[in-house]
């Protein structure tokens, strides 16, 4: 009986801890951490590979008053020959309080022609978009706008 008794132990002590190990998956899996999100100036680091970003060269077209931030339309350009020794590998935009920081990103290759993009994107709150686009001489430049929204997407079914 001491055995049985034992064994009894030994499964319950097993219950508890596959029990307590399923709950905490769920609880991770369920209740994202302020981790998963990266903040503004590491989304930029990562982008830029840790180089240093210059003000200027890339200009971002957006109003700076959005009545809603479900489509916001938006245009980057530089002003480039375009020319294999000298042209604009990419362009990224980044947001500073949506969750997902980079919304876009535009590959460019001399035979582009000219740095030109034209998206929408959405935004749910009041706040900064930033241009950086990467040239082919490995420097990143920069133009920063400030956006206010009037109606703020992801909450127009709360109301």
């Amino acid at each position: 009986m001491n055995s049985a008794v034992q064994t009894q132990s030994q499964a319950n002590k097993r219950r508890q801890l596959l029990t307590a190990g399923g709950g905490l998956l769920v609880t991770l899996m369920t209740c994202p951490t302020a981790a998963a999100v990266p903040d503004l100036a590491s989304a930029l680091a990562t982008y830029t590979e840790g180089q240093k970003i210059q003000p200027g060269k890339v200009q971002l077209d957006v109003p700076a008053l959005v009545d809603n931030g479900n489509s916001v339309a938006l245009t980057v350009t530089l002003d480039s020959p375009m020319t294999a020794a000298d042209h604009v590998k990419s362009i990224a935009i980044f947001n500073e309080r949506n969750p997902q920081r980079e919304v876009a990103r535009f590959y460019f290759m001399p035979g582009s022609g000219k740095a030109w993009a034209a998206t929408r994107i959405r935004l749910a709150t009041s706040q900064k978009l930033i241009a950086v686009a990467q040239l082919s001489d490995g420097s990143y430049w920069s133009h920063t706008v400030d956006v206010l929204v009037t109606l703020a997407a992801c909450i127009e079914g709360d109301v």
